[in-house]
């Protein structure tokens, strides 16, 4: 026996272990605040990347534009094919770990190489994330950041299915709620960190650190440049303290085929013998898109809606992280003290809840959005760490990292449902805060498909 299956037998966890694994998730924060959803994913569908003489026409001279003609439509259209393309991009990444993460997680667990594609998977995160550095505010550069946010995205969605395989390694099935929980919310604290490292040296102004100025989104770049250090240093103890995972069969040698269809010949069979888990992850794939579509249109909502400037977008995303990181840890306590689906369906419910007031009182400017949005980002937290622990319940000891591929690619097979919504309602409706309805209706349909689950854990 392991020394880790040792001390999971005897219900405990070594610290060193808890601590390395729940640090990769506080450096690689940085990706997801500063790369996907605040910061660089903003900055390339920026005035920088659209057309000088169309941005010049419609914006003669600072703080002045144009209104009701020609040139603002020209403008509009030229930002909306933007961020359409990025949209695109993203789509197509998700496409692509829809397709390999099952096959990476089977493959991990089958030849007990998870830690190791950890580490290359990061590593490749960190390389396209200071290779951003070089993507200059200007239209030429475009296509390069969109590439680098997508591939960088393709790698850290399969990270993440090693690393929440791992979550089995360095818990007991007393203490897995907690952990986990400890581990989204070390991350939302990581987040605020550099964030506010990223506000006092390169946002706020009007002069930066180390003479960065904003000229072709130098200051931006520089972010891109913080994002990979930290996520490099925080990546390491991970790779050193928690050890490698048991090769459940070292020998097999399936080729690419082989492993797709084995993987069809899981789907069926959970469907046939564990339906409790596939409807799990049907239900989880629901609600999830839901989640995403929270911080997907959250920057849009807060500025285009509720009058939030870029500034204070930043500042939001820092207390959001800070609300997050509190609801993430009491969220592990419930989780244990009661059960993972509790936490879901009350999470779920609180977002519904959240968003539909964010609906009625759209007009009634920031301050709605800073305590109904903050609400929304308490909720988010726990809901995301419940999910991930209970699927842990649910795995078969040596089929963790193929559980949590399926995990990982039933959440990206339906990711169009709530771009699709939101975009539905905001047509329909005439105004970006309808929008919110598509959102929520998401959530509706992930929380009526969660509630007569009946999980039958195995751990």
């Amino acid at each position: 026996m392991t020394n880790n299956a040792v001390n999971q037998a005897r219900g405990k966890t070594p610290l060193i272990q808890t601590i390395s694994w729940a640090l990769w998730d506080w450096g690689t924060s940085a990706f997801s605040v500063l790369i996907t959803t605040f910061v660089f994913a903003r900055y390339i569908v920026s005035d920088y990347f659209i057309d000088p003489d169309v941005v010049a026409a419609y914006k003669p001279r600072p703080g002045v534009t144009i209104e009701g003609g020609f040139e603002e439509r020209v403008y509009n259209a030229a930002s909306s094919a933007l961020t359409a393309n990025l949209g695109w991009a993203l789509a197509m990444g998700g496409v692509i770990v829809a397709i390999l993460a099952p096959i990476v997680g089977q493959r991990t667990d089958q030849g007990g190489r998870r830690r190791r594609w950890l580490g290359i998977n990061t590593l490749v995160v960190i390389v396209a994330t200071l290779a951003m550095f070089f993507v200059e505010g200007t239209p030429d550069f475009f296509i390069m950041g969109l590439v680098l946010i997508t591939v960088a995205t393709v790698f850290y969605e399969m990270a993440n299915v090693n690393y929440n395989a791992m979550l089995l390694q360095i818990s007991t099935p007393g203490n897995i709620g907690r952990i986990s929980g400890f581990g989204w919310g070390l991350g939302y604290l990581g987040g605020i960190v550099v964030l506010v490292i990223a506000l006092l040296g390169f946002i706020l102004g009007p002069t930066y650190w180390f003479g960065v100025t904003d000229d072709a989104g130098l200051n931006f770049r520089f972010i891109a440049l913080l994002a990979a250090v930290w996520s490099a240093i925080f990546a390491i103890p991970v790779l050193l303290f928690v050890p490698e995972n048991t090769a459940v069969d070292p020998d097999a040698k399936l080729g690419i085929f082989g492993s797709y269809a084995m993987l069809f010949r899981k789907i069926f069979g959970l469907w046939k013998n564990a339906p409790q888990t596939f409807n799990f992850l049907l239900a989880s794939a629901v609600y999830r898109d839901g989640l995403a579509g929270v911080f997907l249109f959250g920057g849009i909502l807060a500025g285009k809606v509720f009058g939030l400037s870029d500034t204070e977008v930043i500042f939001f995303a820092i207390g959001g992280n800070l609300i997050a990181g509190l609801g993430v840890f009491a969220g592990g306590v419930l989780d244990d003290r009661f059960s993972s689906k509790g936490v879901i369906i009350g999470s779920l419910a609180g977002l519904i809840v959240s968003g539909t007031m964010l609906f009625i009182l759209h007009d009634g400017g920031p301050m709605v959005f800073w305590v109904f949005g903050l609400l929304l980002t308490m909720f988010v937290g726990p809901a995301q760490a419940a999910s991930r622990s209970l699927i842990a319940h649910l795995a078969p000891a040596g089929g963790e990292g193929e559980l949590f591929g399926l995990y990982a690619t039933t959440g990206r097979a339906i990711s169009f449902i709530t771009p699709a919504l939101f975009a539905l309602f905001v047509t329909l409706g005439g105004a970006d805060y309808w929008g919110i309805l598509g959102i929520v209706v998401v959530l509706i349909a992930g929380l009526l498909l969660m509630i007569p689950l009946r999980p039958k854990f195995v751990r």
